[in-house]
């Protein structure tokens, strides 16, 4: 008698699957990274205003009371003109704090920078306000590699804003900043971990997903 079962062949199939998308999204962060280290820094400091000015086109980002978002490093689209504008117009801008084991706390943007816990990332200098606070965003703007035109996002792989999203509350717009040749046509590889964004924002448009 055999002793193969009918559930070995297909758990063998959905870790291949597993194997597959996760090696799909590794090819394709390394093309984004190889592209983003060609980006000229003139053109690339050019896009934080064009950046800034979509982004508060949306009515959500308008109504805001907090918002949340990164601090852009290297080739990253820019996030300079944008939190510096929230702040001038006196906005509470949440700014991510990266933990040891690349979750991410909070703290409230007062304009103070320091060295952040990965080289060359920097992190805001106040106090930490925990995990959770996130939630009190109303907007959130988080990077990606690239954004296909569904929404599905592809990060860095660590995870870091991966777990953020999950404590978002369900009311808040989740915008994600792209250069303009980084949403592909075709569909990216997502897991179940991967949360969709609402909105794609590039220097040249703004892509809106899941209308509200």
């Amino acid at each position: 008698m055999s002793d193969h079962r009918p559930d070995d062949h297909g758990s063998a199939s959905s870790h291949e699957l597993a194997d597959d998308v996760v090696g799909r999204k590794r090819l394709l962060r390394a093309a984004a990274r190889a592209s983003r280290r060609q980006r000229d820094a003139a053109a690339l400091a050019a896009c934080a205003p064009l950046l800034a000015a979509r982004v508060e086109e949306l009515p959500e980002v308008r109504r805001a009371a907090v918002v949340a978002t990164y601090l852009s490093t290297g080739a990253e689209p820019p996030t300079t003109a944008l939190v510096a504008g929230w702040r001038a117009r006196g906005l509470p801008v949440l700014l991510p704090v990266v933990l040891p084991d690349l979750d991410l706390d909070w703290a409230l943007d007062d304009g103070t920078r320091r060295a952040g816990a990965l080289p060359g990332v920097a992190e805001p200098a106040g106090a930490r306000l925990g995990r959770d606070a996130v939630a009190r965003a109303d907007v959130l703007v988080v990077p990606a590699l690239a954004v296909d035109p569904e929404g599905r996002r592809l990060g860095q792989g660590g995870g870091s804003f991966d777990r953020a999203l999950a404590r978002t509350r369900p009311d808040a717009l989740v915008v994600a900043l792209v250069h303009d040749d980084e949403v592909p046509a075709a569909p990216l590889p997502v897991e179940p971990h991967d949360r969709s964004v609402d909105v794609v924002v590039t220097p040249s448009r703004v892509l809106v997903v899941r209308p509200r």
